[in-house]
């Protein structure tokens, strides 16, 4: 039979929040395979576990997974863990769950922290709708493309990003949403774990005083939908009356219907258009 493949979270700072059954998944498969096998190692020997371990990184994914997968059919068993929080998770331990998928391969998810929910719950934030995106893309296109995305996004935003990147995310933030509430979080779980609830403005002015450290998770206000509204509502009035009906008429919609719609799109009453259609 084959082995089965087990997504094992770790900590994300204090050790102790790692599971009872993380460790004994840990202690019995034959092959730990870990992100950074030199961080990974003082996880292991804190816990006293002296199992394996092969490394399994974003530049050895493809080739490497491909030798995991063969290793789980020939019946051994293999934990995946990242250097802290969640496998699979801005992490490449997704490739590795697609080949196991792909091969018929038992895949089973221990969970455990996860920096992006960790930050979410403290932000203070909307937690009802939510979207992630990671770390930003490093390729200019595709970073544009992210961000044109996310300026109409009504969701609570979550973001990761390296100290020596943020400054420069925040004024692109800035530059695109505008000044939106935003929660910093530094550290999280660790002994100087930093929470911020602030705006990005002020969030510039404050690194602009102190030099950034750690890594952060970044919480970011959603559109609203009274923004959204205003917005669907300019773009309407850049429309005559005329054009705004002609275009619900175009698509089949009988006058009657047209003249609620237009008036609904533009915030005023359908006596309002169909008085200004009478005097035309």
């Amino acid at each position: 039979m084959a082995g089965i493949l087990y997504l094992c979270a770790t900590p994300i700072g204090n050790l102790g929040d790692i599971t009872q059954r993380v460790l004994e998944t840990l202690e019995s498969v034959d092959i730990i395979a870990a992100e950074d096998t030199r961080n990974s190692i003082k996880l292991l020997n804190h816990f006293g576990i002296t199992t394996s371990m092969t490394s399994y990184h974003e530049y050895n994914k493809v080739e490497k997974a491909d030798y995991l997968v063969g290793q789980l059919v020939q019946g051994k068993d293999v934990a995946l863990i990242t250097d802290a929080g969640t496998p699979a998770i801005s992490d490449p331990g997704e490739v590795l769950v697609q080949k196991c998928r792909e091969a018929g391969i038992t895949v089973t998810s221990l969970p455990g922290a996860a920096a992006c929910i960790t930050a979410l719950t403290l932000s203070g934030l909307s937690t009802r709708r939510f979207c992630f995106e990671g770390f930003l893309p490093s390729d200019k296109k595709e970073k544009a493309q992210v961000f044109s995305e996310l300026c109409g996004e009504s969701r609570t935003i979550i973001l990761y990003e390296a100290p020596h990147h943020l400054v420069r995310t925040l004024n692109e933030l800035h530059d695109t949403l505008g000044n939106r509430r935003i929660t910093i979080c530094r550290e999280l779980t660790k002994k100087f774990e930093t929470i911020i609830p602030t705006t990005i403005e002020e969030a510039l002015a404050l690194y602009d005083m102190e030099e950034p450290r750690g890594e952060y998770v970044l919480v970011i206000e959603g559109k609203s939908h009274k923004e959204k509204k205003e917005e669907e509502i300019r773009s309407w009035e850049q429309l005559s009356i005329e054009e705004h009906m002609a275009y619900y008429t175009d698509s089949g919609m009988d006058n009657k219907d047209a003249m609620k719609q237009v008036a609904k799109d533009r915030g005023v009453s359908k006596r309002d258009i169909y008085q200004y259609l009478l005097n035309k």
